[in-house]
């Protein structure tokens, strides 16, 4: 366990840090599938809605780092790409 107060303060910032991460994962993780649920079931303006809210989720999850940059541009051209598909 930790000892000096420095410490102390750093496990309790790691354990409110991961808990929001986990937070804001699960959030970005529900919005990608409501994208991909809409697009299965064939409902195009739920899937353009959907993609619409989940857009700015992703952005926002890789510009905190919690993804890379380059995970959030894929999900974003494949579901555009599903979405004109349809």
């Amino acid at each position: 366990m930790a000892n000096s107060p420095q410490a102390r303060k750093r496990v309790r910032q790691s354990i409110k840090r991961r808990q929001r991460n986990a937070s804001q994962r699960s959030m970005m993780r529900t919005r990608v599938k409501q994208v991909f649920g809409a697009i299965d079931a064939g409902d195009k303006s739920g899937a353009e809605t959907a993609f619409k809210e989940a857009v700015p989720v992703l952005d926002h999850m890789a510009r905190k780092g919690l993804i890379h940059k380059n995970k959030a541009a894929r999900y974003k051209s494949r579901f555009s790409a599903r979405i004109h598909a349809m």
